[in-house]
């Protein structure tokens, strides 16, 4: 781990504010961010096979994926509000692990980064296929939940 050089969401008096981007200059700016969900076998051929009761689980959460892109600034506190260009939701059915993977690209022009709209969006999509699939199995297990890669903005390009 990088060592933290400060915070930004304090003021000097150790209060949470809201960060103040208006002397940034707007660039372009995308995030990627992932995760998976281990399901038991049951599920995995549910979701694959299109059988859950509730319906199409992966179309279902991408929707769901791109809402929390669109509402993050209203979950996460200090967040700015963002006139997101475009949220882009991916599934990947591993099946030696019996578990999805979901991705999440989100990009802006603007003064501040996407990166929590990404790990929102992602976060959000597995919990919908939790959601959908609870009633055959409860013992689904959200992992690994992070940040692929970003680039621009003043703090430059991130590759994990």
């Amino acid at each position: 781990m990088e060592k933290q050089t400060g915070f930004t969401h304090f003021d000097e008096k150790g209060q949470a504010v809201m960060v103040d981007v208006s002397g940034k200059q707007e660039t372009s700016r995308t995030a990627t961010a992932s995760g998976r969900i281990a399901v038991s076998h049951a599920v995995y051929e549910a979701i694959e096979q299109g059988t859950a009761k509730k319906g199409d689980v992966l179309g279902v959460a991408r929707i769901a994926g791109i809402m929390a892109a669109k509402a993050t600034s209203s979950v996460i506190p200090l967040c700015h509000p963002l006139p997101i260009s475009t949220c882009r939701i991916e599934f990947r059915m591993l099946p030696a692990e019996s578990a999805v993977e979901a991705q999440a690209t989100v990009k802006v022009t603007g003064q501040t980064g996407v990166e929590m709209e990404a790990l929102h969006a992602v976060s959000v999509a597995l919990l919908t296929i939790y959601d959908m699939c609870k009633a055959i199995d409860k013992r689904m297990e959200i992992q690994s939940i992070h940040l692929d890669r970003k680039s621009g903005g003043k703090s430059g390009d991130f590759v994990r």
